[in-house]
């Protein structure tokens, strides 16, 4: 608590605060969240990067601790001093990564120590890796609340990692539903090559990561296309770069799709490319909740995920889109086909969509439940606005 401001400080804790899905979250609920009940600082373990901007409020403070490589204990000192300073009533941690920061958050005397569960990861995704649960039940103890983003993470920390259930909360994300809107016409921009009236559009947006699968999804689209009955108005939109960003390009190229795909990198008008895409694709091989199915659903658009995480909690099957095996090429070029087909159903997915999303995901509800849980934990220490932290 700053001199003179009774507002409670929420420190965020994240691995890297940058272009993600979760970073995403992280700026939807900092800007969104009323100005007049918490403070909000966020604390990168390695770095800040320009992605910063996209937080709106004055008041927010970053601080990145640039941690090597290897374990954070590393940098438990810095992290105990940074929070010694901020005083901070309530630190939120985010992942696998971050989770060790509970304890140098306790050592420093942050009285509420919130942990998200966000998804896995390719070295974990059936989250059943030994040394991972072990890690997760080394710092249980640390952690006053678990927020789990689907019920199947829920699941995971109450029946696996054995986390009393009434210390699990399930908080969807949601989704700025004026952001992401249907468009009455294709909204592509300038440098977009597939401008053309009558072409199909499928695509993605994520980071090029192992654990995001893109090279399946140019392997579905090069089967879809070898099938079709009218393969030269299809096209492949894959919006993100990473990593795995070789392979995915090196893939387009096998498959003799460089004139067919787009391959946009990372963009900041994201929202007028979903509008304007006929099917939304996820390839994933685990998912937590997926920033993008919702922001697709709120664009309008009929969405084929593989059958995942949360992924099924999200995507109605047959409603508002299809669900599919991950890493299996036909069976994604399957959905495809059966959305590409044009007799009104891929429309009537979208629009169902669309009012899932307006109904269960909007950014008001999940604040509001964050909100809601910040308050509860405060008020069960003590800690009503205007009462100073622990020291």
């Amino acid at each position: 608590m700053s001199a003179g401001d009774p507002r409670p400080l929420v420190a965020h804790v994240v691995h890297r605060f940058g272009v993600g899905g979760l970073e995403n979250g992280v700026v939807n609920l900092v800007n969104r969240m009323p100005h007049d009940t918490v403070r909000h600082a966020i604390i990168a373990i390695t770095e800040i990067t320009p992605f910063r901007a996209r937080i709106a409020r004055p008041d927010v403070t970053f601080h990145a601790l640039d941690k090597p490589a290897g374990q954070g204990v590393r940098v438990w000192p810095r992290l105990a001093a940074l929070l010694r300073e901020l005083r901070p009533s309530i630190v939120h941690t985010r992942n696998l990564s971050p989770l060790e920061m509970s304890a140098p958050a306790w050592m420093a005397g942050v009285p509420v120590r919130i942990h998200g569960e966000h998804g896995r990861d390719i070295d974990d995704l059936t989250g059943t890796s030994r040394r991972q649960l072990l890690w997760r039940r080394l710092y249980r103890p640390f952690v006053s609340r678990y927020v789990a983003l689907s019920r199947d993470l829920e699941r995971y920390l109450v029946e696996t990692v054995g986390v009393p259930a009434p210390r699990v909360t399930q908080i969807y994300n949601g989704v700025d539903v004026e952001r992401f809107r249907p468009a009455a016409a294709r909204e592509l921009p300038a440098d977009c090559p597939f401008t053309a009236p009558g072409l199909w559009l499928a695509g993605t947006v994520g980071r090029h990561a192992a654990v995001k699968d893109p090279v399946t999804l140019v392997r579905a689209f090069a089967a879809l296309r070898a099938t079709h009955p009218d393969p030269a108005r299809l096209r492949l939109v894959l919006v993100g770069d990473g990593p795995t960003h070789a392979d995915v390009r090196a893939a387009v190229q096998a498959a003799g799709l460089g004139d067919v795909t787009w391959l946009a990198g990372e963009r900041d008008d994201i929202p007028r490319i979903l509008r304007s895409l006929d099917c939304f694709v996820l390839p994933s091989l685990a998912e937590g909740i997926s920033n993008t199915i919702l922001e697709a659903m709120a664009s309008g658009v009929p969405v084929v995920a593989t059958r995942v995480g949360g992924n099924a909690e999200l995507v109605g099957e047959g409603r508002t889109g299809l669900l599919v095996p991950a890493a299996e090429p036909h069976a994604m070029a399957a959905a495809l086909a059966t959305l590409s087909g044009g007799d009104g159903a891929a429309r009537n997915m979208g629009a169902a969509g669309r009012e899932r999303v307006e109904r269960d995901f909007s950014l008001d509800v999940m604040v509001g439940r964050y909100a809601d849980l910040y308050a509860e934990e405060l008020a069960a220490r003590g800690l009503a606005r205007g009462v100073p932290q622990a020291a």
